[in-house]
This record gives C-alpha cells, sequence and structure tokens, in this order.
C-alpha cells in the first residue's frame, strides 16, 4: 500500500514540474530576437527530418573528435594492450614491463603506424586547428607517472640496508659505470657526425651516450631476482645493493649532465651543481629526519588519514618542482623525495599501495606508449644501420657484464656468482627508457639513434632471465658437483607449499611426525605470492608475515627446516618445477575441508597430484596438532603402500596406530573416529567416499590424502 501511494506521488512530481519546466522553456523562445527564432522555424520546416539527422550526426562525430573524447579513448587501449602485453611477457618469464615497453612500439609508427595508417590517425590524430593535441596530455601524464614511480623507487632504497655490502655493491657497481661510460663517449666520436642533430654540442651529445650505456634498472632487475627466488641468497643480496647504488649513482650523473647539457658547458653548470649538493643536503639531513619522526607517528593505516597522504604527496611534488626549478630532472626530486621517507615497513606499504597501482597500471603505460610513438624502427632501412644498431647493443653489453664480472671476480666471489653480476647489471629497462626521453626532450638524440637506444634497452632487458637460465645450466651440467654417498633410506626429503600460515604450520606439525626416527632429515617449506608485479618491500612483508607462524611452530618441535619464497604468476607450475628438481620424496600442500568432495583433490591440486614423480599428502586440516592416534584406512592391495608410513611417524611405541580395511563391515561413526587425531587413506579410496558423500566425512578428524608417486 505504501509503495503504491509512493509511486503515485512520484509520477505525478515528474509529470508536474516536467510539464512546468516545458512551460518555462517555450516561454523563454519569445526572448530571443525574432530574426533568429524565424530562420529557425523556416530551416526546421522545410528540412526537420534532415536536419534532426545530421544535427545528432555531427553532433557525436564532435563530440568523437574533442580532445578529451580522444585521451579516454587513448587511455583505454593503451593501459589494455599495455597488460595484454605485459601479461603474455611475464608467461615467457620476462619481466611485465618489457611487454608494456613492446606495447608502446607496436601501438607507434612501427608497426600500427607502419601497416595500419587509418587506424593510427584515429588513436593518435593530429590537432585540428586551435584544439589542445591529445598527445601532450599523454606526455604530461605520463610524466606524473614517471614521478610517482621513481617516487615508489626511491623509497624501496634502504640506505643504511647497503651499508652490510656497500664496499663489494659500490666497486662492481662503479666499475660496471665507468667502463660503460667511457666505452659510450668513445662510441659518441664515432656517432656524432652521422646521429647528432644540428647545433648540438659534441660534450652533450657524449654525456648523454656515456649515461645511456652505464644504467642499470633497479626495479627491473630487483623483479627479476625475486622471480627467481634467489633474494635472500649472497648473489640476490649483492646484486640489489650494486643496483641500489648504480641507480643512485646514475641518477646523480644525470642530474650533473643536465646541468651541464642546459647550460652549455661545464663552468657554466657550477651553480647548478652547488645547488644540486645543496638540495641533497638539505633533503638528508633536515627533511628526512621530520620525516622518520612523522613516520612514527603516522605508522598504521587508522592514523594514515587524507591529509597525511596529501602532506605526502606535497613533499613529493615540492621536491619535483625544485629540481625541475634548479635546472635538473624533475624525476630527481622524485626519486629523492621516496629516499627520505620514513624507512618504517608499514608506512612503506601503506603509501606504496596508494600511489601504486594508479602509477603502474594507468599512467606508467602512456610513458611506454609515447616512448613507442617516438621509436620509428622503420627508419633503420638499411644493412648499414642495423650494423650500427648491433654495434651499440654489444658495447652497452660489453661494458657492464666486462666491469661487473671483473670487478665480482677480484672481489673473490666464484666464476658462476661473477658471469651472473655481469648478465644482471646489464637489465637496463624503465631507467634507460627515461634517460633517452630526457635526451630527446633537450635535442640531444636525434630519431635514428633514439630507436637504436630503445631497441638496446630492450634486448639487454630481455636477455638477462635466459643468460640466467643459461649460466645455471652451464654449471649445472659442467661444474663439479660434490657427491655424498648416502644410506639408503637414511632421510626422507618433503617439500611444504602452503598459502596460508596457519596451514603452513600444520603441514610443519605433519611432517614432523613422518620424518621423525630418521638418522636425518631434510624440509623445506614453500610460500608463493600469485603475482610477479609485487614490490620488493610487500614481498618481504608477504613473506614475513607467512614464515613467522611456521617458524615459531618449528621452534616448538625443535624442528629445523628450510624456506623458499617467490613471486610468481603460475603457482601450480612452480610447485611442480621445484618438487621436480629438488627430486623430494614427498610433498605436502593443505586443501579446505569445507567442501567435503573430490574438488579437495581437483582443479589445481589435481594437476599437481599428475605432474610431479613424487608422492603426494594432502593435508585437510581440522586443527590438527599432534597424531598420537592414527587411522590408516586401506582399500586394497594398491594401498598397501600406506602401511610404509606407519614405520615413519614419531616415537612409533608412543603412537597408536589402527589399520583398517574399508572391505569390513566395520562403521565408521562418530563414536569411533573421535578417537584419533589423523585419518590417512590413499586418493582412489577418497574419490569413492566422495562420490558417495560418506556421512563420516562431516565429523571426521584431519585427513591426510595419499597419491603415490612415479618414483
Amino acid at each position: 500500500m505504501i509503495k503504491g501511494k509512493t509511486l503515485i506521488f512520484y509520477l505525478l512530481l515528474l509529470a508536474v514540474f516536467g510539464l512546468l519546466g516545458w512551460y518555462v522553456i517555450q516561454q523563454g523562445y519569445l526572448l530571443e530576437k525574432i530574426s533568429v527564432q524565424v530562420a529557425t522555424e523556416i530551416s526546421v520546416v522545410e528540412n526537420l527530418p534532415v536536419n534532426i539527422w545530421h544535427q545528432l550526426v555531427n553532433g557525436y562525430l564532435s563530440n568523437l573528435h574533442h580532445p578529451l573524447a580522444v585521451f579516454i579513448m587513448q587511455l583505454v587501449i593503451i593501459v589494455l594492450v599495455a597488460r595484454i602485453f605485459g601479461y603474455a611477457f611475464t608467461k615467457m618469464r620476462q619481466p611485465s614491463v618489457i611487454g608494456e615497453i613492446v606495447a608502446g612500439i607496436v601501438l607507434g609508427p612501427s608497426l600500427v603506424g607502419l601497416y595500419f595508417p587509418e587506424v593510427s590517425a584515429f588513436i593518435f590524430p593530429k590537432p585540428a586547428q586551435g584544439d589542445i593535441d591529445s598527445l601532450e596530455f599523454l606526455k604530461f601524464f605520463s610524466q606524473i607517472g614517471l614521478m610517482l614511480f621513481m617516487f615508489i623507487i626511491g623509497m624501496e632504497v634502504d640506505l643504511k640496508a647497503l651499508k652490510n655490502r656497500a664496499f663489494d655493491a659500490l666497486i662492481i657497481s662503479h666499475t660496471g659505470i665507468v667502463l660503460s661510460f667511457f666505452l659510450g663517449v668513445l662510441l659518441a666520436y664515432f656517432l656524432y657526425d652521422s646521429f647528432a642533430p644540428d647545433q648540438v654540442a659534441f660534450a652533450a651529445f657524449a654525456l648523454f651516450m656515456g649515461i645511456s650505456m652505464s644504467t642499470t634498472a633497479f626495479p627491473v632487475l630487483a623483479r627479476i631476482i625475486q622471480e627467481r627466488g634467489i633474494t635472500k641468497t649472497p648473489l640476490g643480496i649483492l646484486a640489489i645493493t650494486t643496483a641500489a647504488i648504480d641507480d643512485m649513482t646514475a641518477w646523480c650523473l644525470l642530474a650533473v649532465i643536465i646541468a651541464v647539457v642546459k647550460s652549455g658547458g661545464f663552468v657554466n653548470s657550477l651553480s647548478t651543481i652547488v645547488l644540486t649538493i645543496a638540495y641533497v643536503f638539505v633533503m638528508i639531513k633536515m627533511v628526512q629526519p621530520f620525516m622518520k619522526k612523522f613516520g612514527s607517528v603516522y605508522v598504521s593505516r587508522e592514523n594514515l588519514n587524507k591529509t597525511v597522504v596529501a602532506f605526502v604527496f606535497v613533499v613529493l611534488f615540492f621536491s619535483s618542482y625544485v629540481t625541475e626549478i634548479i635546472g635538473i630532472h624533475p624525476l630527481v626530486g622524485a626519486f629523492m623525495a621516496g629516499v627520505i621517507m620514513p624507512h618504517n615497513i608499514n608506512f612503506k606499504k601503506i603509501i606504496t599501495e596508494k600511489i601504486e597501482d594508479v602509477s603502474l597500471v594507468l599512467l606508467l603505460p602512456l610513458f611506454f606508449v609515447f616512448t613507442g610513438l617516438r621509436t620509428q624502427i622503420n627508419l633503420l632501412d638499411n644493412s648499414d644501420l642495423w650494423l650500427i644498431a648491433f654495434v651499440v647493443i654489444s658495447v652497452a653489453i660489453a661494458g657492464k657484464f666486462i666491469g661487473a664480472t671483473v670487478s665480482s671476480r677480484l672481489l673473490k666471489h666464484s666464476w658462476k656468482e661473477s658471469l651472473s653480476m655481469g648478465v644482471i647489471m646489464n637489465s637496463r629497462g624503465l631507467m634507460e627508457l627515461i634517460i633517452l626521453n630526457i635526451g630527446y626532450d633537450l635535442g640531444i638524440f636525434g630519431k635514428e639513434i633514439f630507436t637504436i637506444l630503445v631497441l638496446m634497452a630492450l634486448f639487454t632487458t630481455f636477455m638477462t632471465n635466459p643468460m640466467l637460465e643459461l649460466i645455471d645450466w652451464a654449471f649445472a651440467r659442467f661444474g663439479k658437483e660434490k657427491t655424498e654417498t648416502v644410506p639408503e633410506n637414511a632421510y626422507l626429503d618433503i617439500l611444504i607449499s602452503f598459502g596460508p600460515s596457519k596451514t603452513g604450520s600444520s603441514l610443519l606439525r605433519l611432517a614432523n611426525f613422518i620424518t621423525a626416527g630418521k638418522r636425518a632429515k631434510k624440509i623445506t617449506a614453500m610460500h608463493l605470492t600469485p603475482s610477479l608485479e609485487i614490490n620488493p618491500h610487500d614481498a618481504l612483508l608477504f613473506e614475513k608475515e607467512a614464515f613467522g607462524p611456521v617458524r615459531i611452530t618449528g621452534h616448538e618441535l625443535g624442528l629445523g627446516f628450510e624456506t623458499k619464497y617467490k613471486a610468481v604468476d603460475d603457482v601450480e607450475k612452480e610447485i611442480i618445477q621445484t618438487a621436480k628438481q629438488g627430486q623430494y620424496e614427498l610433498l605436502l600442500v593443505g586443501s579446505a575441508k569445507s567442501a567435503f568432495t573430490e574438488k579437495i583433490t581437483g582443479g589445481k591440486i589435481k594437476h599437481i597430484i599428475e605432474s610431479v614423480d613424487c608422492t603426494v599428502g594432502v593435508l585437510v586440516d581440522n586443527n590438527f596438532r599432534t597424531a598420537e592416534d592414527i587411522l590408516f584406512l586401506i582399500s586394497g592391495d594398491e594401498d598397501e603402500y600406506l602401511t610404509s608410513y606407519t614405520l615413519k611417524f614419531i616415537e612409533p611405541e608412543k603412537v597408536k596406530i589402527t589399520t583398517l580395511n574399508v572391505n569390513d563391515s566395520h562403521p565408521l561413526d562418530r563414536v569411533f573416529l573421535e578417537q584419533f587425531q589423523l585419518v590417512v587413506l590413499d586418493i582412489k579410496y577418497w574419490k569413492k567416499v566422495a562420490e558417495t558423500r560418506s556421512a563420516w566425512i562431516a565429523y571426521s578428524p584431519s585427513l591426510l590424502i595419499f597419491s603415490k608417486g612415479k618414483k
């Protein structure tokens, strides 16, 4: 009844005020000039259907070509294409940033513009007379995205953390930079006449060639190391520290070079350099202590409100503004603003979460596409230019590889670590593109050399993962391997793969029971984050949160174990590869008890079971803590292998083990099952149970479902 009255009121409201509004508009026509009114009436009377149609079409066409509409369309296409290419390259075990760079080149004149000029003209139209160029929107928004990104990169640099390996990292970093910079300047001597734009001084061209050859991309390198799971290895720690020093040195060099180029010489740039030094001093000695106190107060998500975030943005953009006014680049200011931020991990995590998605997903791809629009591979239209491109790429690789490898060996690192450092430090990625775009904007680089250097950045980044895998394979195949004679059945290698930390603790307790009684045992606990795109600080936080409770459980049990953490896009594939490469005898994984169906061993777990060679144990956890009373359910001769596990449980004299043939008529009622803490059964019998939905599943204790391996 109430709804009916309300509906009548609503309809009357629309009718009355709609008619009144129409009446006011009609009366308003009387206020117009007679000539306009008459002309309009004549036009409408003579060509009413045609005019209305043309007005509608012209109106929509006008909206379609409005600069803002064009920019929004570009934004949609750019983000979509960048994500598609980024995803495709992650499947090829490459950083997504390479795919996004390639997406920019594909959308630019190198592919779409060359083979589909109409499509390119529609996406990136030339502005009409008096209109705003949509590419200017792209340029400025991409610069904002870069500032946000460089701020995040600066936050990832922990100056205190660099001290532990500072000496080795400094030597390796600066050896690679000095050698690469010299080779870049030498290369500029031979390329200047052919590739430097008119009115560009040799010093400016040579300095930018040198810095473009000597950079390393810290964020890309960090993600490669993270993906390979070597973050906490000596190689991973050294590489990340070296790359951080490399990045900071490169930004300092870039600031000096920009100052020299803009002022026309080193002497003229002295005032800019002095101001830059003063700026850095103020940021580190005055602003950083204040930000440290600031971070200690606003350390939680509850306290970190919009006003606090706004203040962080003010610091970021004011720092960028100061460096732009000084005469260097605003990206230097954004990077320094990140460096002086509080190094409290919670503060970093919250700020990064608020900035990263917008900068990485929305704004940063604009920079890649803008770079792609400047990259014209079709300009390299003869063998001579491709030969020069080959020489540039070779010189770039040689400088970093030789510098990092030789200096690593002099510091007594192994050949494998030294060669790996040489490969890792060659990863140039986004940092290289930033330098190239700055050089292009300053008029230092022409289109041909810009395109060649973009290809160099792509190739040196793309080669990193394959070369590291080649080094690993070569040393595994031809290197000297220490072999030890291990008594048969002397230990049981177990791999635990878990998601929630509670599951990890339960699996560790189970592994402790299974391995007890052995003279030696090896347990590896592995946690995987299902994303390659998390930043290193988040990765550290996720690892700490995942393994914290598991380490406490290990301490309670007096059980030592190895940990393995990686960020991956394909979790099940990584589990399978790890189980095979580690030659584990048993893989323990967790599954949800709430389903009570075959799905417990279906989906990803089914694929894992079918793909690994070892035995797989699936724990359906019901607050598992101990196994003093264990029930083994045997359904036939194929399940007899389960009885071998009765000999492996902890202190067999203190554990009561009951073996029950399920073909017998013994009822699995609640009273019977409540005396056990664990029920062990084979996967084939489990499938029969799941199909029949046996009532005993609902009140069973924790289940351990075994699938016999191929070994």
